[in-house]
């Protein structure tokens, strides 16, 4: 049987047209490692004759180099060789490292670099472990060479993860816990201290479409991933938006996507409100059983009700007094996360940009209005508070 070449191959994993691909990018200058950040472990990394070149430290766990940069849709290719069989290594995409989660370790998808019949497929380091599970394939579990460079390429489309090794295609991968974050290098752990080495070179990537890293935190259908409050009757989907509307009540984003637990992003949402509504949209907050959520930001959703606080500001910290939208309209609502900088933004007009103060200390009420990390949530205000939000989505930013 003869195989498709290469390029069809990659046309028909993911379905875009040339000329929505980006430009290929160097990850690796060839000289230098700058760029990249170490993370985890006491493993060495060199530049020797145009490769970066890993080797095993005693007594350390999985080391990782790391991007600086995160990237969400993208096509990677690279070359690794494997200087000793024994050794298993990987390279991570998509991947993060945060202090909540096991102090810093690396996690996230990872394709494999082994001899073992294992290369090509995905694993999710320090999470879940295997990812592909069917591995049965002879074509792809042979298509890593031993004592060679190997050629890996591999296309991330929005859920779509697919790997080739040398042409050969390896693994085809549906999973939408991670849309975007940073590319490592792996040197895995070892027993005693053989200084097993691992290189890789050629390293180049190019983003498909604007880059993509977005991921949908709500089907448009049901409430999967979200979790009610006090009045779960307040909150319901009718014609492809969650709708709050009724006694006080909060919806919290409580699904797989980041595990729920967000610090640097950008958050877009369809926002409708009905005439006299008021709602809002909560970050970095937390589920709790009852009350207005104490921890975390609101950005104020109110076009026309009593409360003199509009849309698009940050109640009670960055307020907006002149609403930037109308009711019975959709409208587009963003919200960007960088460290202590959030900017707000209505139909693409900035309504809030606010920098928190190092040491800020809050009034009694507001105490947990700070910066830190959490999850989503929309807000059903009163009975006669009507507003419905749709299309939310989310793409992370490096922390």
């Amino acid at each position: 049987m003869r195989h498709a070449p290469p390029l069809v191959l990659l046309a028909l994993a993911v379905a875009l047209p040339a000329q929505e691909r980006g430009a290929w990018t160097d990850l690796f200058d060839g000289k230098s490692l700058a760029g990249w950040a170490q993370r985890n472990g006491t493993a060495t990394y060199a530049v020797e004759d145009g490769a970066i070149v890993g080797t095993t430290a005693q007594g350390s766990p999985n080391s990782f180099l790391c991007t600086e940069r995160f990237f969400g849709d993208f096509e990677l290719e690279f070359e690794v060789k494997l200087f000793d069989d024994a050794l298993n290594s990987g390279v991570q995409i998509r991947s993060w490292s945060w202090p909540e989660h096991e102090n810093g370790r690396v996690h996230g998808y990872q394709v494999e670099v082994a001899t073992n019949g294992e290369a090509g497929f995905v694993y999710d380091e320090a999470r879940r472990g295997w990812l592909s599970t069917d591995r049965d394939d002879p074509r792809g579990r042979a298509a890593f060479v031993s004592g060679a460079w190997n050629r890996y390429r591999v296309v991330c489309v929005g859920s779509v993860i697919r790997t080739w090794i040398n042409e050969i295609p390896v693994a085809d991968l549906r999973d939408d816990w991670s849309p975007a974050g940073f590319i490592g290098l792996q040197v895995h752990s070892v027993s005693g201290d053989p200084h097993w080495r691992v290189a890789w070179r050629k390293l180049r990537i190019r983003e498909i479409g604007d880059g993509g890293g977005w991921s949908s935190l709500f089907d448009g259908k049901t409430l999967a991933g979200w979790r009610v409050n006090e009045h779960p009757d307040s909150v319901s989907v009718k014609d492809g938006a969650i709708v709050v509307h009724g006694e006080r009540a909060h919806v919290f984003y409580d699904g797989p996507v980041c595990r729920a637990s967000f610090r640097n992003f950008e958050l877009s949402a369809l926002v409708r409100t009905k005439p006299g509504a008021n709602s809002g949209l909560y970050f970095h907050t937390r589920f709790q059983d009852e009350g207005w959520p104490s921890q975390g930001y609101e950005v104020q959703v109110n076009n026309t009700q009593a409360d003199w606080r509009r849309s698009g500001g940050l109640y009670a910290i960055a307020d907006v007094k002149e609403a930037p939208a109308k009711d019975d309209v959709w409208f587009l609502m963003e919200v960007r996360v960088e460290g202590k900088h959030v900017v707000v933004k209505v139909d693409g007009k900035v309504t809030a940009d606010y920098v928190e103060p190092d040491g800020v200390e809050r009034p009694d009420n507001l105490k947990g209005r700070l910066l830190s990390r959490g999850t989503f949530a929309l807000q059903a205000h009163d009975p006669g508070s009507e507003v419905a939000f749709k299309q939310v989505r989310v793409r992370l930013l490096p922390e």
